[in-house]
């Protein structure tokens, strides 16, 4: 090969640069520059056979993977996607609920007094900014407010403990490590060593870091179970107060239950 190594040693060494595999790697960059030219205008079809894919039915793939969007969703400003939004108190404090037909794609906490940050999503903005985020990123979709449906996702999470189905949009090495999030059980931490392990990347600690902090579901996907290396509570996107909030409330309701 090119590089002048092993195909074995070359995947083995990028893992551990990027946190994830060449072939995810380029699938991130077909992902970025089929975007790139239907925004500009070139049609599925073109866009498809110009970043070197079989058909257009390899690149609505591409897509839901990336983004949880079709191409001509992607291309159209989300014509035609609906998004329903809705707002509920949960046991700690008012949070933020969007879903789509495929189901919840995100869960913040709302702070109204939160500062304005660097782009949007996972980020703790106040409902308005939320909002108006959302509205810049899918320009042309069908957004519906409804706090009742809000209140029905807080119901199912926090007090029926319904299965909940979540669509994770993220890229592939993403979606892995929020997979193994939720296999952490309740009431249990792990640091981020335990769980880059768990998802099968031992030494890619700090890629997996990113992808923790990156996570669009607050408490359903757990990211409040892992801690540093040294058992220290820092770095949670939602508070630290509010992380030890939910610690103590799993270890009191699995308490209860034993």
């Amino acid at each position: 090969m090119k590089a002048g190594v092993s195909p074995d040693y070359f995947q083995r060494e990028f893992c551990l640069w990027a946190g994830i595999s060449p072939r995810q790697y380029m699938a991130m960059i077909a992902h970025s520059e089929a975007g790139s030219l239907l925004q500009q205008g070139a049609s599925v079809l073109d866009t498809a056979y110009q970043i070197g894919l079989s058909s257009p039915s390899r690149l609505h793939d591409l897509f839901i993977a990336h983004e949880g969007l079709s191409p001509g969703e992607a291309k159209s400003g989300g014509r035609n996607v609906d998004l329903v939004y809705g707002r509920a108190e949960t046991p700690f404090g008012a949070a933020f609920f969007l879903s789509s037909e495929r189901g919840l794609s995100d869960l913040c906490f709302v702070d109204e007094s939160a500062s304005p940050k660097t782009g949007f999503e996972h980020q703790g903005y106040a409902e308005a900014e939320i909002l108006l985020r959302l509205e810049q990123r899918y320009s042309k979709a069908r957004f519906m407010r409804d706090d009742d449906v809000g209140q029905a996702w807080a119901t199912k999470i926090f007090v029926s403990s319904e299965p909940i189905p979540v669509a994770l949009y993220g890229t592939p090495f993403r979606r892995q490590i929020w997979r193994a999030l939720m296999d952490i059980p309740t009431g249990q931490i792990r640091t981020y060593g335990d769980l880059a392990k768990l998802a099968g990347h031992p030494k890619a600690a700090r890629a997996v870091g990113t992808a923790v902090g990156a996570n669009p579901v607050a408490w359903l996907i757990p990211c409040h179970r892992v801690l540093a290396s040294d058992n220290r509570l820092h770095n949670y996107h939602w508070g630290v107060d509010r992380k030890r909030a939910m610690l103590t409330y799993e270890h009191v309701r699995r308490t209860t239950e034993a």
